[in-house]
């Protein structure tokens, strides 16, 4: 599954159309909070689980998207209005946020 076309849809939307015909529209608010970084979901680092960050969900420009990046053939990079920028979307998690 490759992502043909990203685009704004609306002032807090992104219509994603891949190349099986499917067409997705995702809000920016569900794309935030779906993200899927270490610092946003936690991880496990030599069997030691590291939870989230605590989230503020009222910060100024959480849900505003400056920029997007792609990362090779396979995801984006997203930069947001609050300066969070380390998660990378690879085009399943896109599809599965969508769904």
């Amino acid at each position: 599954m490759q992502l043909r076309k990203l685009e704004r849809s609306g002032s807090d939307h992104m219509k994603l159309l891949w190349d099986d015909g499917n067409e997705t529209v995702i809000s920016l608010t569900a794309i935030r909070n779906g993200c899927p970084c270490a610092e946003c979901k936690g991880e496990t680092v030599l069997l030691h689980h590291v939870g989230p960050r605590r989230v503020d969900e009222d910060a100024p420009g959480r849900y505003e998207l400056k920029q997007a990046e792609p990362i090779g053939n396979y995801a984006i990079r997203l930069i947001w209005g609050d300066g969070h920028s380390v998660g990378i979307y690879t085009w399943d998690v896109l599809r599965q946020l969508g769904e």
